[in-house]
């Protein structure tokens, strides 16, 4: 009897092993089937990650050739960063820039000497019904600026008007020191000074000392002289002269999207109405209207549209 129970009891374990085992096995089969699925879900996504990769890097490979821009050169800053960052994406295309001023741009486009004309005004309707469309890529300041020597701090749009038009001949006049008023501006064309006669009501009637083709030019000049007064895109100003605020309200970003500070204009983009860029013009110009380039815009001192 004893002996019998003995060997039920052993081929009880036995069975208990074998059950055992079996489920062990059963769970290391599914254990491996899930690792082995895992793995093959990872390498596809892997795959799909380099697909992905390679054929951007083979779309910026493939895109090649030149695009060349043309006019303000109060969009110096803004056109510069965006020229670079594009030519990063794109290494074999090469970007030109030729400041030439907002008129000789937009002449430019319209004789076929650049693919992409550069305005710091709006169109005229003269220009649109030639041909041309515009687009604005973003909004700039157009500061006014005094030698760093002048007490002026603030003066209104009306102030202006009247200095510019030779109304208001001395800075005493305007709280200032005794000193004729220098009067510096941009030349004919220029798209600064477009805006800047436009928004001030001066149209053909100021008394400019001196004309100057460049941004830079007036700020050097106005640097050089106690006594001068001009204007300058925002995002050129340096700390060679000092701009003042206009009824209060500084030149800065955020008042010029705001549209608390009333001296300002747009900077456009400018190509002929229904005709095809090229590719790689187009993908700079698409490029310059996205919502990506927003920070360079604003790190260039102008105010992104998009």
């Amino acid at each position: 009897m004893k002996k019998r129970i003995g060997t039920m009891v052993v081929l009880g374990l036995a069975a208990m092993s074998l059950a055992a085992c079996g489920s062990s096995a059963e769970e290391t089969t599914a254990a491996a089937t899930t690792a082995a699925e895992t793995k093959a879900e990872t390498e596809a996504e892997a795959e799909d990650t380099t697909a992905a990769e390679t054929e951007t890097e083979a779309a910026a490979e493939e895109l090649s050739g030149a695009v060349s821009t043309d006019g303000s050169t109060s969009m110096e800053s803004v056109i510069g960063i965006l020229g670079e960052s594009f030519m990063q994406l794109h290494p074999d295309v090469s970007f030109t820039y030729n400041p030439t001023g907002s008129g000789s741009g937009i002449t430019a486009v319209q004789e076929g000497r650049c693919d992409i004309g550069l305005s710091s005004r709006a169109l005229k309707d003269e220009e649109t019904a030639s041909g041309l469309k515009g687009e604005t890529v973003a909004l700039d300041g157009i500061a006014m600026i005094v030698n760093n020597e002048n007490p002026i701090a603030d003066l209104s749009l009306d102030q202006i008007a009247k200095i510019y038009t030779g109304e208001i001949t001395n800075w005493s006049e305007v709280g200032g020191n005794d000193a004729e008023i220098v009067l510096i501006g941009r030349e004919a064309g220029s798209g600064t000074r477009d805006g800047f006669e436009s928004i001030t009501g001066t149209e053909d009637a100021c008394q400019y000392r001196q004309e100057l083709t460049s941004t830079g030019d007036v700020i050097t000049t106005v640097s050089q002289n106690p006594a001068a007064i001009g204007y300058a895109s925002l995002s050129s100003v340096s700390d060679k002269v000092k701009a003042i605020t206009v009824e209060g309200v500084e030149a800065t970003e955020d008042t010029v999207r705001d549209g608390s500070y009333k001296i300002q204009r747009p900077f456009v983009l400018v190509t002929k109405d229904g005709e095809a860029l090229s590719t790689q013009a187009q993908a700079f110009y698409d490029y310059a209207m996205s919502s990506e380039v927003a920070d360079l815009i604003a790190q260039a001192g102008a105010v992104a549209i998009h």
